[in-house]
């Protein structure tokens, strides 16, 4: 083995062949970049399968090799998830420290997080992937040789080396668990509110937190590099006539998100997987914007969000030349979706062309966030009146001669579904859904709207 480097700036980058390979190599040396690395020199390999021993053939494993020592590299990236051992392998080769894509991108999250929370979730996922490259990564292990006064402990400091990690992350989860409790209590508070979420969610550098600080003047960190933005910020968000949602700034996706840190950003995902309306955020100038919506919505299915109702807006809509997209360059539009909600609008967050028509159209699908509701809850149903106020915002509530409240409030379609399932509701609603809710079963009692 070698001793690795304390430094590791100067990068040989490895790319490997794929469909839309001009792209995707572009992608990878910004992501170098976002980490603080210069590209030395990079290496092509077009291998169908990869290789188990070294990823790439034992010819491409020479060259890479021969390439560390012509640009005098301190690391070796590849756009690639590389197994434990193939990697060990490839570094043992080489005499170069060795990353993939995904300690990458780990690495990347690492620099850019700045909360307790976005800390503790890059800690969790950097341990993660650490827990498994454990074995022999350093060479103090390797000089434990036989012999009298010379045997050491030997695979007893790994031992210890993973019992310490394995106690770490246990430690990072009941954190990290906390805060999902704390965020599921924000949003229990919101709903009470009757205020509805609205998530911002895209690919990476597609323009969100411009968008976000167009709209809500939040002022939060922007920059043309790969996830800017780490920890989620949430701002109201003042529609006109009285309407206002909750908009929320989340991470930004890419291709081949590691499937750990998405485990480690589970409890902020979680404010997109709850939210009201997904506003999906794409970069109109990208050559393979159809396929990075794609990334973006595997990712979203991966979460438990691909249900959520969508608004798609193409950001920087004022860079594209003619005919580049629907509405012309530097002109807004919208395209019609189902009834009078647009499906797409093109803006351009820069400028604030087209703002008006975003606002406009996250107004349009917040009408149908909420529905509004009458029933009158008699004075032995305490249990179902406490488990309104719970899940959704009491209009009114005008006590009556005999002790009951008839009460209006407004709920989410799918909270008042889980309510109207769940407890007597269907008994005691007024108004025009009335008769079609007395046809329902006669349910459990009172228990609030989780599920």
């Amino acid at each position: 083995m070698f001793d690795r480097p304390t430094t590791g700036e100067r990068a040989l980058l490895v790319h490997v062949d794929e469909p839309t390979a001009g792209s995707v190599v572009g992608e990878f040396q910004e992501l170098a970049a976002s980490a603080g690395a210069r590209a030395a020199g990079a290496v092509r390999y077009s291998g169908r399968s990869p290789d188990p021993k070294f990823f790439v053939r034992a010819g491409k494993a020479d060259e890479i090799r021969a390439a560390v020592v012509s640009c005098e590299a301190e690391v070796v990236l590849f756009d690639q998830a590389l197994t434990p051992a193939q990697e060990r392998n490839l570094e043992g080769h080489v005499e170069c420290r060795v990353l993939d894509r995904r300690a990458l991108i780990l690495d990347i999250f690492a620099q850019r997080a700045s909360t307790f929370e976005g800390k503790l979730q890059v800690e969790l996922a950097q341990l993660e992937h650490l827990s498994t490259r454990l074995v022999r990564g350093w060479t103090h292990l390797e000089r434990q040789k036989g012999g009298i006064g010379l045997r050491g402990p030997g695979e007893t400091q790994l031992e210890t080396d993973r019992r310490l990690v394995d106690k770490r992350i246990r430690v990072i989860r009941e954190r990290l668990e906390q805060v999902r409790v704390r965020r599921r209590l924000s949003r229990r508070a919101r709903a009470r509110s009757g205020i509805p979420v609205v998530a911002l969610v895209g690919y990476t550098n597609a323009g969100k937190s411009t968008l976000f600080n167009r709209l809500t003047g939040a002022g939060v960190l922007t920059g043309d590099r790969l996830f800017a933005t780490l920890d989620p910020t949430l701002r109201r968000l003042d529609l006109g006539g009285g309407d206002a949602v909750v908009l929320a700034d989340t991470v930004g996706f890419i291709r081949q998100l590691p499937h750990d840190l998405v485990a480690a950003f589970r409890a902020t995902l979680e404010e997109t997987k709850e939210a009201q309306l997904l506003v999906h955020v794409v970069d109109a100038t990208a050559p393979d914007r159809g396929e990075r919506i794609r990334d973006v919505h595997d990712v979203l299915r991966e979460i438990g969000a691909g249900e959520v109702p969508r608004l798609e807006v193409f950001n920087k809509c004022d860079a594209l030349g003619p005919g580049r997209v629907e509405a012309g360059p530097g002109r807004p539009g919208r395209e019609p979706g189902s009834g009078a909600r647009p499906a797409r609008v093109c803006a351009s967050a820069m400028t604030g062309a087209g703002i008006d028509l975003v606002i406009e159209a996250i107004r349009s699908h917040a009408g149908r966030m909420r529905v509004t509701r009458v029933a009158r809850i008699p004075p032995s149903q305490g249990r179902l009146r406490a488990a309104i106020h719970a899940c959704a915002n009491v209009v009114e509530e005008v006590g009556e001669p005999d002790g009951a409240s008839l009460m209006t409030f407004r709920i989410e379609p799918a909270a008042f579904a889980r309510l109207r399932r769940d407890t007597r509701l269907a008994e005691f609603l007024a108004g025009p859904d009335s008769g079609n809710e007395r046809k329902a079963p006669p349910p459990v009692a009172a228990g609030g709207c989780g599920g």
